[in-house]
């Protein structure tokens, strides 16, 4: 477990921009089942996460098609919610960061953690927008 004080700042890059932090099973379930689609983060305390996931997660949102809720676990800290999102995102193995799109609850599109090391957060967006247009 990350302390608390360390991630603060991480979670926050995220909520700030309107991702709804999940800490419970229960509440990734609720998330991920509702209608409409949902943008699922599972942040990290990695430097391609802060480098490539969180910004273009962020931006990936300013597309004109967009999730209808977006939410964020983190690993290494909420750990019964991040084991949620990942049983829900399989047959892909864990990784994080990684992002996810469900569609009233299935699952739909999946950026990975190679998928996200090395790349661009622009790059990293316009995958996100591309299945928004698809998916949303």
């Amino acid at each position: 477990m990350y302390p608390a004080e360390l991630v603060k700042p991480m979670r926050e890059d995220l909520s700030s921009a309107g991702f709804e932090e999940l800490f419970t099973a229960e509440a990734v379930e609720k998330a991920i089942n509702q209608d409409g689609t949902t943008l699922v983060v599972v942040n990290s305390v990695c430097g391609c996460a802060a480098a490539n996931a969180r910004p273009a997660a962020k931006m990936s949102l300013q597309n004109e098609k967009s999730p209808t809720h977006a939410v964020t676990v983190f690993a290494g800290v909420d750990t019964e919610a991040v084991n949620a999102a990942r049983n829900m995102m399989i047959p892909f193995p864990p990784s994080s960061p990684c992002m996810a799109l469900f569609r009233n609850g299935e699952l739909v599109h999946m950026i990975e953690r190679h998928h996200i090391e090395g790349r661009p957060a622009e790059m990293i967006a316009e995958n996100l927008t591309e299945a928004y247009n698809e998916f949303c």
